[in-house]
């Protein structure tokens, strides 16, 4: 966790916003995962997400539903992946956050997973379909050791808003359209609008603004009016094109070079 409000603070002291790059772990398979870990950092990601496999993902669209069934196919476990973020330490100090449905931790065991996150370098948790009122428990077992990190949409009444950032930690993951995960050609016309409303009510904790976001100058507009910028189903799309073969890692570092260079633009 301290490793996300050291990197969100460095950065604003620079006055450069944090690029968010998310991939699925487990594809094309664990290994390449921390290959894929190394080409993201090395082209100027900030953060990490890494996205736990699940058979029913209901905030994903195609692309990343895709990457969990060819995950999952390979053995994919939360397990093993926790296991891997221990690799992934090895190499890098760059945030990581694993975002998972809750039906894994579950299974996992809560205060289990808390205690096995921590342990490896796991320094946040996205978790889509865990209401603000039933993540307590979650909550009070990761207190100053695990960001449990809140989203919110377009949708979200400013009352609830404000409840919804007093509870999290991290950052907020604001979802900038309605519906899925997947790359768009147009963003919504009020986004500017709605993020600078979003920015006012999160106060001290950063605003991070993904779904969508695939390319350099959609990044730009909307890093304008955010602390972060999330992309995710882009580079999830060239993973699944290429693997993790030499020439797919080099198209990987291409895309996050150019949205690095967009957002420090």
């Amino acid at each position: 966790m301290q490793r996300l409000n050291k990197t969100f603070a460095e950065l604003k002291k620079q006055n450069r916003k944090a690029l968010i790059t998310f991939i699925t772990a487990g594809d094309p398979n664990l290994n390449a995962t921390c290959d894929l870990v190394d080409t993201l950092v090395a082209a100027g990601a900030d953060i990490v997400e890494l996205g736990v496999p699940f058979s029913d993902p209901l905030a994903d669209g195609p692309t990343i539903q895709a990457a969990s069934t060819r995950s999952l196919a390979q053995g994919t476990t939360l397990k093993k992946i926790i296991a891997t973020v221990k690799e992934i330490r090895r190499r890098t100090e760059v945030p990581l956050v694993l975002m998972t449905y809750y039906n894994p931790l579950y299974h996992y065991g809560l205060e289990k997973l808390v205690r096995d996150a921590v342990a490896v370098g796991v320094d946040g948790l996205i978790v889509p379909d865990l209401p603000l009122e039933e993540s307590v428990e979650l909550r009070l077992l990761a207190a100053e050791k695990l960001a449990i990190i809140p989203l919110a949409a377009p949708t979200t009444p400013a009352d609830r808003l404000a409840e919804i950032v007093t509870a999290g930690s991290g950052f907020l993951y604001y979802v900038t359209v309605t519906g899925i995960t997947g790359t768009r050609t147009v963003l919504p016309e009020e986004l500017s609008n709605s993020l600078d409303r979003v920015k006012k009510i999160a106060g001290p904790l950063p605003l991070a603004a993904g779904f969508g976001i695939s390319t350099p100058e959609q990044a730009r507009t909307v890093g304008a009016h955010a602390d972060a910028v999330i992309v995710g189903s882009a580079l999830v799309e060239i993973v699944s094109r290429h693997r993790a073969s030499a020439s797919g890692r080099d198209q990987l570092s291409e895309r996050v070079k150019a949205l690095r260079r967009a957002l420090d633009a």
